[in-house]
């Protein structure tokens, strides 16, 4: 398996790049010469997001904080190129307690679970990883950059589509069907 590490990184970030309604999200760690970019779908930025404020709630304390995190604020463009070195399947995050450091991991493949919950006739050649060797990535962030980093995912999922009023979808400029108005177009 080849396992990327960042024990710090010098920056990590996610955000996305292209219009609303086609944007493809990223998370990317540097380390001086060093870039890790791999790509991740909307709702698991967001569950990210989600799931690091939440453990910084019950385990960081004051060094979790909002107020901590602002000294790390990094409003700055992803660097570029945005070719992802890989799509992302599965993602965790733990608490080290004895270092009392974040850790974030990125795999490109699912767990063996989800592999068994594949239909029976998938072929391992259709798989998009089929044929390459594992990959990870692991960032290690301290609680207040930790923090940052959360406020930054939900900042990412900002300036999406505009939601429909009446059934709360994204509306696309040409429009969309809308259920709630029976089908018909809004």
């Amino acid at each position: 398996m080849s396992e990327h590490v960042f024990d710090p990184p010098e920056r990590c970030v996610a955000g996305s790049v292209g219009p609303p309604g086609g944007r493809t999200f990223f998370l990317q760690a540097t380390d001086g010469n060093r870039m890790m970019t791999v790509s991740l779908e909307k709702e698991q930025v967001r569950l990210l997001g989600e799931s690091l404020v939440e453990l910084l709630d019950d385990v960081a304390g004051d060094d979790g904080a909002e107020a901590a995190a602002a000294t790390f604020t990094d409003n700055a463009p992803l660097d570029a190129p945005f070719e992802d070195d890989f799509r992302v399947q599965r993602l965790s995050v733990a608490w080290e307690a004895g270092r009392r450091m974040v850790v974030l991991e990125a795999y490109d493949r699912p767990d063996a679970e989800d592999l068994a919950d594949l239909p029976a006739e998938t072929e391992e050649s259709d798989l998009p990883w089929s044929g390459l060797p594992p990959q990870s990535l692991k960032v290690v962030l301290e609680p207040a950059r930790a923090r940052a980093f959360a406020l930054r995912c939900a900042s990412s999922l900002d300036g999406g589509r505009p939601s429909c009023p009446f059934c709360g979808q994204p509306l696309d400029p040409t429009g969309h069907i809308c259920p709630r108005a029976n089908g018909y177009r809004r």
